[in-house]
């Protein structure tokens, strides 16, 4: 096989994710209201969602499902691992998983971590980022993470106060470290802010010894949709940390670039594909949206033609295997 990896890290298991009550996959009845999907065996099922759904109709243009926060409250194994599954089987080789949004309540949060990571390793078989802004939540994915099934990942350190506490537990876990550029009290403006705070960041995790390749370095994508720059903001500052760290993994929430626009898959294939000719290694994206086979042999097929990969030996042995 082509020595040619890249990563992808699968977003879609996050209690923040919404669905319009609009959609056509929901459907309501008199006294039920369900969220049609169908199972990774081609099975329709559905997704229980009467207690949450509008009790009047005005309200449901503006009603967001909580479908991922909804299913794990209801413990629902099925639509959960549906969810993670779907990933998997699109090409995503770690699976993010975040519970922030399930509750305010830090020891209720802390609890959903703890129930929800053992059986994310058991449906997924491939590594898990533990995704939180708190380093309590983090700590208690950690706590029950079955490291004889891999390495967790934990996403993300940055300047904000508090945050430098996962440089440690990725240190004590020998755990994979996702760092982001926010600055200590705001988002960076500009790509020479994203540098600059990921620059000190990496200062921070050489203190700790964390392993160059172990660091997963996020300048942050942010919807184009809200500021013209903002796709060069980030592409320029992804050029500026590959030149400075061959050897480290950059990657982004890539999907946030086309939030709020029309077509979605189309605006995120063409910030992949940018993404990936500026230096990224690793994607953050919806693989069943963005499927990320695309980009990989993208990625093969440009660094041929670039030049980047001598006699086209990678090229080869890549699509020989197929």
């Amino acid at each position: 096989m082509s020595n040619k990896v890249l990563s992808v890290i699968g977003e879609n298991f996050n209690t923040s994710r919404r669905i319009k009550g609009t959609s056509p996959r929901v459907k309501k009845t008199d006294s039920h209201a369900v969220l049609n999907y169908v199972d990774h065996h081609g099975k329709a099922c559905q997704l229980d969602i009467t207690d949450i759904y509008p009790e009047h109709p005005s309200e449901l243009k503006k009603f967001q499902i909580p479908h991922i926060a909804h299913a794990i409250r209801q413990k629902n194994m099925d639509y959960i691992g549906w969810v993670i599954q779907a990933q998997v089987d699109a090409g995503a080789n770690i699976i993010d998983i975040c519970v922030d949004e399930i509750s305010v309540d830090p020891d209720e949060r802390n609890e959903w971590m703890r129930w929800i990571i053992p059986l994310a390793q058991d449906l997924a078989g491939v590594p898990l980022a533990i995704d939180s802004s708190d380093p309590g939540t983090i700590a208690a994915g950690l706590e029950v993470y079955d490291k004889a099934k891999g390495r967790p990942a934990i996403n993300s350190v940055n300047l904000e106060e508090g945050r430098q506490d996962f440089i440690g537990l990725a240190k004590d876990h020998n755990a994979l470290l996702f760092a982001n550029a926010s600055g200590r009290d705001a988002m960076p403006k500009d790509d020479k802010e994203r540098v600059d705070n990921l620059v000190e960041i990496m200062g921070m995790m050489d203190k700790f010894s964390i392993p160059m390749t172990d660091r997963y370095l996020d300048p942050l994508a942010f919807p184009i949709g809200a500021g013209t720059e903002y796709g060069n903001h980030y592409l320029d500052a992804v050029r500026e940390i590959r030149q400075r760290y061959p050897e480290v993994h950059i990657f982004g929430g890539h999907s946030n670039i086309s939030f709020g626009l029309p077509r979605r898959k189309a605006a995120n294939n063409a910030f992949l594909i940018l993404s990936i000719l500026a230096g990224c290694d690793t994607l953050m994206i919806d693989p069943i949206l963005n499927p990320p086979t695309e980009m990989l042999e993208f990625w093969i097929a440009s660094d041929t033609i670039l030049g980047k990969d001598e006699f086209a030996m990678e090229y080869m042995t890549y699509f020989r295997s197929k």
